[in-house]
């Protein structure tokens, strides 16, 4: 554990190391347990929960909201095509681009591993996060996100 408050000021390399820490074991955990009952990752379900949750979306749209590059994106949309767990649609707004939408396999699997996701992670950090103390951290991690996203710091340019 390498965050630590001092005094009125906070060590901020320790908190991001922590952060950081923190994000890449949950994200292993995850990866874990929706590979073992799912045959899919992390970021393949997110991509799955987000087309379902927003009907519609671009390569784009998944690239905003997740900050990687429309390339990678890209790349990753292939792979769920391949699979059979989307499909691409004409844009009839924008004939450069292509609406992307769940299958029905796509939504069965987005569902199914919907419920491993959430048990995970309630088994994985439940408890820690009850009570205020939880509340301020969902409240602190909003409002870095949202300001980190307002002045897009951290969004890749390809």
């Amino acid at each position: 554990m390498a965050y630590k408050l001092s005094g009125d000021g906070v060590d901020l390399p320790g908190f991001f190391s922590d952060l950081v820490r923190c994000e890449t074991r949950l994200y292993n955990a995850l990866n874990d347990r929706l590979r073992e009952r799912h045959g899919i990752v992390t970021s393949q379900f997110e991509f799955l929960r987000y087309l379902r949750d927003h009907p519609g979306a671009r390569v784009a749209d998944l690239a905003a909201e997740f900050a990687i590059g429309v390339g990678a994106t890209s790349k990753s949309a292939d792979r769920l095509e391949k699979q059979g767990w989307i499909v691409r649609q004409p844009n009839p707004s924008d004939r450069r681009s292509s609406l992307l939408a769940l299958t029905d396999d796509g939504s069965q699997l987005a569902d199914a591993a919907e419920e491993t996701f959430t048990d995970t992670l309630a088994a994985l950090i439940g408890d820690t996060l009850d009570g205020s103390s939880g509340a301020a951290a969902v409240r602190a991690l909003s409002k870095l996100r949202s300001v980190l996203e307002r002045d897009q710091i951290g969004t890749p340019t390809g």
